[in-house]
């Protein structure tokens, strides 16, 4: 999962709902009318759904050994296949840097038009893009973001700062008439950069609510078995506490279960990412998880979107710019039992 360097430097573009997607402008607000002013962008062709010039697109992603990384791979390959004008090549994926770098210069050496990355770890993987761009192979970097703006053409990924803060503001509405809050959080893996920006906005949200009290913090590591023992050991050591923010859902899994096993359910629950097993038990509404805040692999197929125009020399329709912006940023909504129905199509599994 992602992590652009600062919270708001690469924020290029916001867009209003995690549920919409960069496609819905490269895709949704054009015509095949080039005098129709829906269709350029400043005078510049804009992308639309028509066949155009083929486009051989390279997606490097590390190793899909969980929900969301499995999802992103399922975006880009259903995206891809949408094109009549759009091969895809797609490669293992692994969560070795070396590895995942050769990838790369397999693909640089096989000249696609354009890469699609998503690096297993965006400073080790910098020179590579570097490498790409240099050969004339435009990059959009996905998510984990390279060291360097040089490395990439345009950057796409989720606001991890924003998911804290949301969810933050989320626990912090719903505690804020009780006296003496007290709130946990079970973390990612905190060797991500990623992972430090989402608690950073947590704790920049819960600074407007005095009442609450952040009093322990688990780092997991985004698996189910990971967040089954980091919660049991959070439950030990915490015996009274009203909220839970737990950075992942498919570790939210293992959350739950701990969960269950010790008998706690004195306590809300706030999840990550926005995976279906998430969305069904806010929709059933008889658990702890309430809500969950999202970080859509929508992205990927936005990515795939975006490479297509890149490689065809398009602009985004919809946008009055002539070029593609060099950063996009989803929104990271809460999706509770008032809205889950909205959101309920966009679950991962």
């Amino acid at each position: 999962m992602p992590h652009p360097t600062s919270t708001t430097s690469r924020r290029g573009l916001l867009l209003g709902t995690a549920a919409v997607s960069a496609g819905a402008l490269l895709t949704g607000c054009t015509s095949n009318d080039p005098g129709d002013d829906e269709s350029t962008a400043n005078g510049r062709p804009a992308a639309d759904s028509e066949p155009g010039k083929q486009v051989t697109i390279g997606f490097a992603g590390p190793q899909a050994d969980h929900g969301w990384l499995n999802a992103i791979n399922d975006k880009a390959r259903s995206r891809a296949k949408k094109y009549q004008d759009v091969t895809l090549e797609i490669t293992e994926g692994s969560n070795d840097t070396a590895a995942q770098i050769g990838q790369i210069e397999t693909l640089i050496n096989k000249k696609v038009d354009v890469l699609v990355v998503l690096p297993a770890d965006g400073r080790a993987l910098t020179q590579v893009g570097l490498k790409a761009m240099r050969a004339g192979i435009p990059v959009v970097n996905l998510d984990r973001i390279f060291d360097s703006p040089q490395a990439y053409r345009c950057w796409i990924g989720g606001d991890n700062y924003g998911m804290g803060l949301n969810a933050g503001h989320y626990i912090g509405e719903k505690l804020k008439d009780k006296k003496d809050a007290r709130v946990v959080e079970l973390a990612g893996l905190d060797n991500l950069e990623l992972t430090k920006q989402r608690t950073q906005g947590f704790d920049a949200a819960l600074e407007n609510y005095p009442n609450i009290k952040k009093v322990a913090r688990q780092a997991a590591e985004f698996t189910v078995e990971s967040g089954q023992a980091k919660m049991a050991q959070l439950l030990q050591a915490q015996k009274k506490f009203d909220a839970l923010w737990n950075h992942d859902d498919d570790q939210g899994v293992g959350a739950l279960r701990a969960a269950e096993q010790a008998g706690r359910d004195d306590f809300l629950m706030v999840g990550g990412a926005g995976a279906l097993s998430a969305f069904r038990a806010i929709e059933a509404d008889d658990g702890v998880l309430k809500a969950t805040v999202l970080y859509p692999p929508s992205m990927a197929a936005s990515a795939i979107d975006l490479a297509r125009a890149l490689g065809q020399g398009k602009g985004v329709g919809g946008l009055a710019e002539y070029e593609i912006p060099a950063s996009l940023t989803l929104y990271s909504a809460v999706v509770d039992k008032d809205n889950i129905k909205q959101y309920m199509s966009t679950g991962f599994k």
